[in-house]
């Protein structure tokens, strides 16, 4: 069932958390349902089901924020919430500010039922995921173990601001993945695929679980026959799609509002300075249809929007919340996002992506005289001040004389997002984003996203690997 409550309720809250005064205020009330299945050695391990329901209430006074939650959402639970908040701006004059709610419509980029809790698709899960240890065990006889996991969710949000706005969401999420590992000899690999979105779990009549299973039984065997990887500065060619998530770590997280405010990150400051090579532009979108980290709102209420970060190789703007763009003058980007409403919002990625170049990706192969094809990342670590970076390639292919050749296992990529981004020297007209199940965490809050990118040519990259010859 949605959130409903009071207008009436909802502008005494406000009242109260101004009581102190501040510059601004807002209620952030949720309820979620989630279901989860995991299947583990051919069985199902785990099952359930968790309902969150609470709210937050939010005072701004200059650059402080208070912050008080609740489970409990009774009109006085909310004002003891209110009052909580408020005492950020105890130094401040009394407020009387008077506050008229007005719903907000905007454009939905996702479907849902209001009256959907996806109950009822456990034992659809359930049968998704023995379709999958099927499926990947027949698909090679070096298949070991299969594991597997669906979730799906509905998010109902309500939001009221000091301001006057008051927007209702019902956010759907499912995601289904295969984990699979193969084994030739002494020697195991891993493979691991998943897709979702914003949508139902009617979604996996046309992206079935045999497809995802296949796709991350293939990795695996890819992987199980890959030579080591040779070290040392090569050129890199970078995947279309899932190669997204090197653009959202290395790059992504430097554009977020509250890192260039506070001076942190290598972007700070540097709005219309060229900080890419001029084949790159890059955009974070709330408002595509049905992707992981799109929004209607975002978690202050502010629309899903088109967010032009680079330009040709130009910076044009950061990721903003409210407060911080505030602090920086300017407006929100409809990026201030929160786990739950026990979490303020910060500052975050929605879908981060490249959109697509002009060469193709047979030409950018042909043109590598000898480097590494990085399909796919595992995982990897960013230092946001500095823009230094480690990542490990999930499935990676030499290329040699402009052939993709062997598989390659153990590489990873280690360079500077600033600086790899001045060294793209190719980008192909295959862009898309990624299959839907990645997850962002920042400041201990994780939030769905999406990424995606085309095939990307970087002319040097220290390539991490075990063969030094």
């Amino acid at each position: 069932m949605s959130v409903d409550l009071d207008p009436a309720v909802l502008e005494r809250t406000l009242g109260a958390a101004l009581a102190h005064g501040g510059d601004y205020a807002d209620v952030f009330v949720e309820r979620r349902v989630a279901q989860s299945v995991r299947l583990q050695d051919q069985k199902i391990h785990e099952a359930g089901v968790q309902v969150i329901s609470g709210a937050g209430v939010r005072v701004i006074y200059g650059e402080r924020q208070g912050y008080a939650f609740t489970d409990d959402l009774e009109a006085r639970a909310l004002l003891d919430a209110a009052r909580t908040a408020s005492l950020v701006a105890r130094e401040g004059s009394p407020g009387s500010k008077r506050i008229d709610l007005r719903p907000i419509q905007a454009p939905a980029y996702y479907r849902a039922d209001p009256a959907a809790e996806f109950l009822g698709e456990l034992p659809v899960f359930v049968d998704y995921l023995e379709r999958i240890d099927r499926t990947a065990r027949h698909f090679d006889r070096r298949v070991e173990m299969v594991n597997a996991s669906a979730q799906s969710e509905i998010q109902h949000v309500l939001i009221a601001t000091s301001d006057g706005r008051l927007v209702r969401d019902a956010r759907p999420l499912v995601a289904v993945v295969a984990h699979v590992v193969a084994r030739d000899g002494e020697r195991r690999a891993f493979g691991n695929f998943g897709d979702g979105g914003r949508t139902s779990p009617a979604f996996y009549d046309s992206t079935t679980p045999e497809s995802i299973a296949a796709e991350a039984a293939r990795i695996a065997t890819v992987n199980v026959e890959a030579r080591e990887t040779p070290a040392g500065e090569m050129e890199v060619v970078v995947g279309a799609g899932s190669g997204g998530v090197l653009l959202h770590e290395a790059v992504g997280h430097g554009l977020e509002g509250d890192f260039n405010r506070e001076g942190t990150s290598l972007y700070s400051g540097r709005v219309g300075e060229r900080v890419a090579s001029e084949l790159v532009t890059i955009f974070d979108d709330g408002n595509l249809e049905g992707e992981r980290g799109s929004l209607t709102f975002d978690d202050e209420g502010t629309p899903g929007q088109h967010k032009v970060l680079v330009e040709r190789g130009v910076l044009r703007g950061y990721m903003q919340d409210r407060l911080n763009a505030g602090l920086m003058g300017g407006s929100s980007t409809g990026s201030g996002r929160r786990q739950s409403f026990r979490h303020l919002p910060i500052p975050r990625m929605c879908n981060t992506y490249m959109p697509p170049g002009e060469s193709t990706f047979d030409e950018i192969v042909a043109s590598v005289r000898r480097g590494i094809f990085a399909k796919s990342f595992s995982g990897g670590q960013v230092d946001i001040s500095r823009g230094d970076f480690v990542f490990m390639v999930a499935e990676g292919y030499l290329i040699e004389g402009g052939r993709i050749g062997a598989p390659v296992r153990g590489a990873s990529l280690v360079g500077n997002g600033p600086e790899i981004m001045t060294k793209v020297v190719a980008v192909a007209n295959d862009a898309h984003l990624a299959n839907r199940q990645y997850t962002c965490g920042k400041n201990g809050q994780l939030v769905p996203v999406g990424v995606g990118m085309p095939t990307v040519k970087i002319s040097s990259l220290t390539v991490g690997g075990s063969n030094l010859g």
